[in-house]
Parts: structure tokens; C-alpha cells; sequence
């Protein structure tokens, strides 16, 4: 059964001692191993990887990024006008974008310098050998 993309929210709290930035219903017992991912500028673009078994969770540490998601039909041959399901994620809004096993993502910094903190279920080599990719305009025309 495919699970559906969503955002888990996340809060702040700040004191004189500074911000907490937490996301509490974010459970990570499924979580193998994570990555930071860092864009100089909105000209860098990772498109298409995707993955059909493994899961991804994002949330952006610094700056923004706007994240692309397609379903493909068939992983060696997909079709090009699948529907893409788009988010726009800042550091100042707390979210976790949960990306479950059978989706290609595409994602582009929107703020210069943006950092994106990417957990996964997958050890590195298990995630290897589910790994796809595809042409980064194959989807969706980066702007």
C-alpha cells in the first residue's frame, strides 16, 4: 500500500536564552542514517532521484526549498506527465516533509545558502541499490 507525501508540523519556542525550533511528532525509530544537503543559490538543482522502497524525511535547517514529487508508473520506462506535487519548505516554519518508498523528488534552494537535513530508513548501501534517476526537466520545467 503507497503512502501519501505530508508535512509533520513542527513549533518554536523562544526565552532570553534564545529558540528551540522541535518538531515533537516526528518519530525516528525508522531513521538509519542522515545527510545534510547545502545550495550555494537557486541555480542548483538535484532532480530526479528517487527511491522505490526507501523513505525520506526533510527539514530545512537554513534558508528554503521548494521539493517536487512524482509517482512513477513504471521505473524503467515512466511516463512524462505524471501529476508533481510540489511544497515549499523554510527553516522558520519547523516542517518535516515525510516523502514515503515509491516517489522521485526534485528540489532547488530557494534562498541563497539553504541548507536541507535528510534522514533515511536505508543504510547507505541498501539505499544504493534502490536508487533512480532520471533527467532533471523529465517531470517538471525548473524555472
Amino acid at each position: 500500500m503507497q503512502l501519501n507525501p505530508g508535512i509533520i508540523k513542527g513549533e518554536s519556542f523562544t526565552d532570553e536564552r534564545g529558540t528551540i525550533r522541535y518538531a515533537n511528532d516526528f518519530y525516528m525509530q525508522e531513521i538509519k542514517r542522515m545527510y545534510v544537503i547545502e545550495h550555494p543559490d537557486s541555480s542548483v538543482i538535484r532532480a530526479w532521484q528517487g527511491h522505490r522502497k526507501e523513505q525520506k524525511w526533510f527539514f530545512v535547517v537554513e534558508g528554503g526549498f521548494e521539493i517536487h514529487l512524482v509517482l512513477p508508473d513504471n521505473w524503467s520506462n515512466p511516463s512524462q506527465n505524471l501529476p508533481v506535487i510540489s511544497y515549499n519548505l523554510f527553516a522558520e516554519n519547523n516542517e518535516v516533509l515525510h516523502i514515503p518508498g515509491g516517489y522521485a523528488n526534485g528540489i532547488r534552494a530557494l534562498k541563497d545558502n539553504s541548507k536541507l537535513l535528510v534522514y533515511s530508513d536505508f543504510d547507505i548501501k541498501t539505499a544504493a541499490e534502490d536508487n533512480y534517476k532520471f533527467d532533471k526537466n523529465f517531470w517538471y520545467k525548473w524555472a
